[in-house]
């Protein structure tokens, strides 16, 4: 082979190459391109189908908030004796019912908000106990009337996780 038949097959093929290259990079990305729209479509449709069971889990657990929050549990529950162990146990109990009613409510929400979540239902739950070990605390209404007043001291730890549930529930739109 002659050095002008290798110029002439470089010459030839060298646009061949050039042309094949351009084309898988624009095959490539038009491809790249049809994924990523195809995969923002799916979660389009995921999003709209899933927003409501998301709304949803966020009201019942805004309704758990409320429903123990310490000065609403004082005045829903009424004592069964004067004994205010036992009172004190039958409130904790009723936090705890209600906290397992909502436990699959968590697969719907951030984990940031979820713990923040448990930790209320702890700081209630810890609330009590440490009203209950009160000296000053005989009976079950005296228990009752400790911890309002302590709400009306310092707001109740359900009152930061509704704020943290709304904000979160604002960031959704």
């Amino acid at each position: 082979m002659d050095s002008n038949t290798i110029v002439d097959i470089i010459a030839f093929s060298l646009p061949s190459l050039i042309t094949g290259g351009v084309a898988y990079f624009l095959f490539n990305s038009h491809f790249k391109d049809q994924q990523n729209t195809r995969r923002w479509l799916l979660q389009k449709d995921n999003q709209s189908a899933t927003l409501p069971l998301r709304l949803q889990a966020y009201e019942r657990l805004t309704l758990l908030m409320e429903r123990i929050n310490p000065s609403q549990l004082m005045v829903r529950i009424n004592p069964i004796s004067d004994d205010k162990t036992e009172y004190q146990n039958f409130v904790i109990a009723q936090i705890e019912q209600e906290f397992e009613h909502n436990l699959s409510q968590q697969v719907y929400i951030s984990d940031e908000c979820w713990s923040i979540i448990v930790t209320a239902k702890n700081a209630t739950i810890q609330m009590i106990r440490l009203a209950a070990r009160n000296e000053k605390v005989k009976d079950a209404d005296a228990l009752r009337e400790l911890v309002i007043a302590d709400l009306l001291e310092k707001p109740s730890p359900s009152s930061a996780a509704l704020a943290f549930i709304k904000n979160e529930v604002g960031q959704l739109w």
